[in-house]
Formats: structure tokens, C-alpha cells, sequence
């Protein structure tokens, strides 16, 4: 019988994972398949919080870019994550799990008010906890909310679903003599400044030990894959 790595695991879900073969927006039938993944994986018995992108709907960057100020641009964007929070949790219902969306921005019609306490106790009952509105705070990232809340809410890893297989020296779209990192210390992350996860974020976990696993959650079982130890992405730590 194969056997989790982890208790309890942190996934990052970037805006595109919503968007399946759509440009933009959320598509229904990906974020089902999403679901599906993540629900083998809790069946497991592993507890699992999640903290969601929202690229597909709204960039805060894109915003600040054409004139708007920075910080209403990234509240838009905190705002954006409740809309795909609400698409996944109602996807994860429908095909058996228990889930709470928990928002760092006041929702109360649809989301509970983020609470680390309350959080814990959500997993400790089984539920699926999906964290809304990044931090609560402009100018960080959900790369940066992700580590944060992995750490709140004592996970063991933050694994960041991806559309590439991992860490590469250069992009590998644009140099096919792109180089995989199987593994990569924090340092060397930070030194060779590269671009697969916010610097910020990369700097707390360094802080605190946290693992981070980069890897192609596009791929079906690759989730599975990587909470039983398999090694198909890059870890950095």
C-alpha cells in the first residue's frame, strides 16, 4: 500500500491551474480534475490547506502597469483568489470531500474569516482548508502567502503546482540546454536569482526550514506522486 511522506501539506495553486485550455478565466472541467487529484491525495490521510493563485481572472502587476495604484491593484487580486477559492471548494464537494474557504479579507457571506486556530481545527476534522485573499496585505505574493500559511498552520511542505517539471537554470521554452535542478538550497535559489518562486517567500522558508517542492501538477498522479516521496520535481530546502 503506498504510504504519504507527509501529514500535512500545503498546496499552491497558481491562477493558471483554473484556467485549463481557456486563455482566461475558469474552466469548469479543470478545476473538477484539480478536485479529483486533490481529494486521492486527502484520502490518503493527509491534511491539506491550499492557497490559490489568481492570474487567470486578475494580475495586481498588470494593474499597477497601466496606472493603477499598486495596492488597489493587489486588493483586486486578493479578491479575484475568493472567486477560484469558491469554483475549487464547490469542485473538491462534488466529487466527496469536506472543505472550508477561509478568507484573510473579511467575506463573511462566503468565507470564513481566516483564523490559524480555527484553520488547524478545520483539518483536524478532515476538511479540505482553502485559504482566499493571499495575506491580507499588498505588495506579497501568494507564492509568499503560501509559505506563511504552510507555516501557521504547521505543514511540513509547501508544494507549488506548476506548468513546467521544476526549476531550471534558464528558461527552458527558450534554451533547450536548460538545466533541471533535482534539488537547489535556498541559497543558491536566491543567488542565482531565479524566477519559479518569489524571492520574499523563498526567504521565509529559508528562515523557518521549509521545504518547498516545485513540480507539473498538470500531469494526472503527479500530486499523489510527490506526497509519497517521489521525486519528479525540484525540492528546495
Amino acid at each position: 500500500m503506498i504510504q504519504p511522506q507527509y501529514k500535512r501539506i500545503l498546496l499552491k495553486l497558481s491562477g493558471e491551474a483554473f484556467m485549463g485550455k481557456r486563455e482566461t478565466g475558469i474552466d469548469f472541467e479543470a478545476v473538477t480534475q484539480l478536485a479529483k487529484e486533490i481529494l486521492e491525495v486527502k484520502k490518503l490521510g493527509v491534511d491539506v490547506a491550499i492557497v490559490n493563485g489568481a492570474g487567470n481572472l486578475f494580475r495586481g502587476k498588470s494593474g499597477a502597469k497601466h496606472g493603477m495604484d499598486q495596492a488597489s491593484a493587489d486588493y483586486i487580486g486578493m479578491v479575484a483568489t475568493v472567486m477560484n477559492s469558491l469554483a475549487l471548494q464547490n469542485a473538491i464537494e462534488n466529487v466527496g470531500g469536506e472543505t472550508r474557504v477561509m478568507s484573510a479579507l473579511e467575506i463573511s457571506k462566503v468565507a470564513e474569516l481566516y483564523i490559524r486556530r480555527r484553520a488547524i481545527r478545520h483539518m483536524e476534522k478532515d476538511r479540505i482548508v482553502i485559504c482566499a485573499c493571499g495575506t491580507g496585505n499588498p505588495f506579497f505574493t501568494t507564492d509568499t502567502a503560501g509559505v506563511l500559511r504552510a507555516l501557521e498552520l504547521n505543514c511540513e511542505i509547501m508544494l507549488k503546482a506548476s506548468n513546467v517539471d521544476g526549476v531550471y537554470d534558464s528558461d527552458p521554452d527558450e534554451n533547450k540546454l536548460a538545466k533541471k535542478f533535482e534539488k537547489i538550497s535556498y541559497q543558491d535559489f536566491v543567488e542565482k536569482n531565479l524566477q519559479a518562486l518569489d524571492q520574499t517567500a523563498v526567504a521565509l522558508a529559508r528562515e523557518k526550514n521549509l521545504p518547498i517542492e516545485i513540480f507539473n501538477f498538470f500531469e494526472n498522479g503527479n500530486l499523489k506522486k510527490v506526497v509519497c516521496g517521489e521525486r519528479i520535481g525540484t525540492l528546495i530546502r
